[in-house]
């Protein structure tokens, strides 16, 4: 192609993209080359980091400081699916609340976490902001990894304690292990009871209850049979 063909190209034209203010993308810009460097990551407002996060990043913010999550693997995501269909088709039958999964934020004193699901009830939904929920949830989920399981079993359970959400539960495949915690009266996690028939009665949500052996199935139980256990169909 000669010189002169090159310039007579016709300009082509960037791709539309949201506007956005000068602020905003100078904000955008330091953030990525931040996190884009070894070593700490700068810490920054919480506000900051809700600019700079979008639905595909995988983060929490603590205290000023980002921590990186690894992205879910299968059996991970089988279970948030499993657990969160069930989880909404009650809640939305008993008129509860709603139903919230990752990636969504939950503001706390000193953290942002994302919980794997979240249940918010309805005397609580002035919580829910249109990208996290300011305060506690009433009950959260979370589905351990190997990656995770330092922060679920430690930072988070404390945390969550601390923040005075009432029911907790803890998930994980690895070692077809769940635990169900409830907040005692002295603002402490203690174990919820699962019967001798293997199942457990949630305390924030009146009426529900989970077979839990049912979680390490493969595959996971249909759910139609799950909605007529709990009679919704």
């Amino acid at each position: 192609m000669s010189a002169e063909q090159v310039i007579a190209l016709p300009r082509m034209e960037s791709p539309a993209r949201p506007p956005a203010s000068w602020a905003e993308e100078t904000l955008r810009r330091r953030l990525l080359e931040v996190l884009s460097q070894p070593g700490p990551l700068e810490r920054m407002s919480y506000e900051e980091f809700l600019a700079w996060a979008d639905e595909d990043t995988l983060a929490e913010w603590v205290d000023g400081e980002v921590t990186m999550t690894s992205p879910a693997n299968d059996r991970h995501q089988d279970l948030v699916g499993f657990l969160g269909s069930v989880l909404r088709a009650f809640v939305e039958a008993s008129q509860l609340g709603v139903v919230r999964s990752a990636p969504f934020q939950v503001k706390l004193a000193q953290s942002g976490r994302e919980p794997d699901l979240l249940f918010v009830a309805s005397e609580h939904l002035d919580r829910l902001n249109e990208t996290h929920l300011q305060g506690p949830a009433d009950l959260v989920v979370e589905i351990v990894s190997a990656e995770s399981v330092g922060r679920d079993r430690g930072e988070k359970f404390y945390e969550y304690e601390q923040a005075g959400i009432p029911e907790y539960w803890l998930i994980d495949p690895r070692t077809e292990r769940a635990e169900f915690y409830q907040l005692t009266p002295r603002g402490r996690y203690e174990l919820g009871r699962v019967d001798e028939e293997g199942i457990y009665r949630s305390r924030e949500l009146p009426g529900f209850w989970l077979r839990v052996g049912s979680l390490w199935q493969t595959p996971l139980p249909r759910m139609i049979d799950v909605l007529c256990e709990l009679e919704l169909v």
